[in-house]
């Protein structure tokens, strides 16, 4: 739920004034994407599909043969080469939702060593496995090779009919064991505070199977500047997760409303310390049912934060030459987010956006993925992939995924 882009004075008669926000965008550096994947048109003549969540898998033999993996929803799961063009298309089981996708890269499970790629299906409230061709690009239309177990459990939901409510897998980032053994899966819970821990298993038949670990329910209410604040949303909904990435024995989790959460992630998920707030963070609001968003009712809270304006979507970690940079998507003002992981917490380096150029910029982007290993000529210092909310020239509910050279980023933030 994003909060309209005004702001809302309180005047003395108790009335609300709406005036006019400059974007925090119009002072940042723009990139430019050198690349983007075709439409995806969210009506019933384009199959309903939505572009949210980028993936990048790399050749480790053929650099240059790398595969960009990404979630439609309804739309099912893309496959798609370095120029941005269709390899692969899978459609999503009936009543399937492909929400947020992950890669995992040698993981051994039931004797064999595999490269991995986990989707969140939010539809039916399970996780998809598939296992990835090592030719990569060369592999054309069999990338991937569904390996799920026939028989998926749930992820959260407690019987069949509760998933019809779609408080469902939403989220999802995975993490290599580091003693070698079968990767660990996160997973967040759509419209509730819940983070999931669960780990891959083979299931005795050649397929993948998965098992609930642990758990921890963030919190929904702050205590702020004195009193209580919730962030607003519409009625029964709590404040969600859903940008995630891994980054050794941490989970880091962007709660939409609020900020990032920093997870010690082990055999089990520690305390979450909150370490970004959006700048709404702390201001009054109510759900206006005429127009189904949020509404400021009061001012800037003293406690919010500076860099990331709700929702605060994909993340995704960069090891750079001077050193690790988290990535965080700030959907509300079409930016994103430079931070440099410190025991304290994140330390802001810098903002930028995708701007037009040779394809059209990036408006309101949920996933974003990145590698800094060279990938051939296109991308010889690595790639970074994000969603474009807002595809255009378009006259339909267009969306997909952009292609940016890092060193184009690297130049605005280092």
């Amino acid at each position: 739920m994003r909060v309209t882009r005004v702001l809302a004075v309180v005047l003395a008669t108790g009335a609300v004034l709406s005036v006019a926000v400059a974007p925090a965008s119009a002072d940042l550096p723009g990139v430019r994407a050198t690349y983007e994947t075709a439409s995806n048109y969210d009506d019933e003549e384009g199959g309903d599909a939505d572009a949210d969540d980028p993936a990048i898998w790399v050749n480790p033999a053929r650099p240059g043969a790398s595969v960009v993996l990404g979630t439609l929803k309804n739309g099912g799961l893309t496959v798609v080469d370095l120029k941005g063009r269709q390899l692969q298309h899978i459609a999503t089981p009936d009543g399937g939702r492909f929400n947020n996708v992950d890669i995992v890269v040698g993981a051994r499970i039931g004797g064999r060593k595999l490269d991995l790629a986990v989707v969140s299906d939010r539809g039916l409230d399970r996780l998809r496995i598939y296992a990835i061709d090592p030719r990569g690009a060369a592999a054309g239309a069999h990338v991937l090779t569904d390996i799920t177990t026939a028989t998926p459990p749930r992820v959260f939901s407690a019987t069949e009919e509760e998933i019809e409510e779609q408080r469902t897998a939403y989220g999802v980032a995975v993490r290599p064991d580091p003693a070698g053994g079968a990767p660990w899966v996160v997973a967040s819970r759509r419209h509730e505070t819940r983070v999931g821990l669960f780990r891959l298993a083979a299931d005795g038949t050649g397929r993948i199977t998965y098992r609930a670990v642990d758990s921890v329910d963030l919190p929904a209410t702050f205590a702020v500047d004195g009193g209580t604040w919730t962030p607003c949303a519409e009625p029964g909904e709590r404040p969600q997760v859903e940008g995630m990435v891994v980054d050794g024995d941490v989970v880091y989790a962007a709660q939409e409303d609020v900020g990032i959460w920093r997870i010690p992630l082990r055999s089990g998920l520690g305390r979450p310390e909150l370490v970004q707030r959006v700048r709404e963070f702390g201001r009054p609001a109510v759900y206006d049912e005429a127009t189904e968003e949020c509404v400021f009712t009061g001012p800037e809270s003293p406690s919010a934060g500076k860099h990331l304006s709700a929702d605060a979507e994909g993340l995704t970690v960069a090891h750079t030459r001077f050193g690790k940079v988290l990535l965080a998507s700030s959907q509300g003002d079409s930016t994103f987010a430079a931070f440099t992981p410190t025991r304290a917490g994140l330390a802001y380096r810098a903002g930028f956006t995708v701007a037009d150029g040779v394809v059209d910029g990036v408006q309101h982007s949920d996933g974003a993925a990145v590698t800094t290993k060279p990938l051939g000529p296109d991308f010889p210092h690595g790639l970074l992939v994000v969603h474009d909310g807002e595809n255009t020239p378009s006259d339909r509910a267009d969306t997909n995924f952009k292609l940016v050279r890092w060193e184009r980023v690297e130049s605005v933030i280092r």
